[in-house]
């Protein structure tokens, strides 16, 4: 009999996952809410940019459920210090495997859980960064260069994350792409308004899915192929030398050697 783990993992497309998701949060009430799914694009996002090589399908569902179990309450910090655990927990008990499980436990570092995995490095700077991008009773949203900023030197200022790097390039690259409706703004902002403009959750899924991504899908291809053909344009003829001058007066000096030997 499947489990509704192998249900969620076997429907490939976020939207009906969300869907699935949304079900469950009002069957178990386990947390799930329009910061879930701003952080699960951000993820699809940055999958699509940095062709790492993983599950993107496993990884997505991740996403969606890594944070069932937490509490909308900064000041509970034992809560804070246990959801992923408790998450994890939920989770094995619904079905998924342990890998996965894993991975959602790895959100944070608070179960100290090594060697940790490549997904949950990923699920990490999403988590952190798209959570400094939006309102929160405390404070307002940090903007893109400043969340980066807090990012690397001070959330991760001890810690190894594999793909920091590819990271900040990719927050880097999305700032690059505006987005031109009633006002031109780049895309990461765009989606924040988004958010903070569409209170119900159901309504921010179909304009995430039906309105944000076809866009931003369409101009990171333009955006692309415009880099493509910088680079290309950027190469002489097919008549030019192979090498540099001073590689080739290298390579001459180091044949001339041999011959001499």
């Amino acid at each position: 009999m499947n489990t509704f783990a192998d249900y969620i993992l076997e429907e490939e497309e976020l939207d009906s996952k969300m869907e699935i998701t949304y079900y469950l949060s009002k069957k178990a009430k386990i947390f799930f809410d329009k910061s879930v799914v701003f952080k699960a694009e951000l993820a699809r996002l940055f999958l699509n940019y940095s062709k790492i090589e993983v599950d993107k399908n496993f990884l997505l569902t991740a996403c969606l459920l890594c944070n069932c179990k937490k509490v909308d309450n900064a000041q509970d910090l034992n809560k804070i210090h246990s959801y992923a655990k408790e998450g994890a927990n939920y989770l094995r008990e619904i079905g998924f495997g342990k890998r996965f499980c894993k991975v959602c436990e790895e959100i944070n570092r608070y179960s100290n859980s090594n060697p940790r995995e490549r997904e949950s490095d990923i699920i990490e700077l999403i988590d952190q960064f798209g959570g400094m991008l939006l309102d929160r009773p405390e404070r307002i949203g940090f903007k893109p260069d400043e969340a980066l900023v807090l990012l690397e030197h001070r959330n991760l200022k001890n810690e190894y994350n594999r793909y920091l790097h590819t990271f900040i390039d990719f927050v880097n690259f999305l700032e690059k792409i505006h987005i031109n409706d009633t006002v031109n703004m780049t895309a990461l902002r765009r989606l924040v308004k988004i958010y903070n403009e569409t209170e119900e959750l159901t309504k921010f899924i179909q304009k995430v899915i039906y309105e944000f991504e076809p866009k931003i899908d369409k101009l990171i291809a333009e955006q692309n192929k415009e880099i493509s053909e910088e680079m290309l344009s950027k190469v002489k003829g097919s008549n030019r030398p192979l090498f540099s001058e001073e590689t080739t007066r290298k390579i001459l000096a180091h044949i001339q050697e041999e011959k001499q030997m």
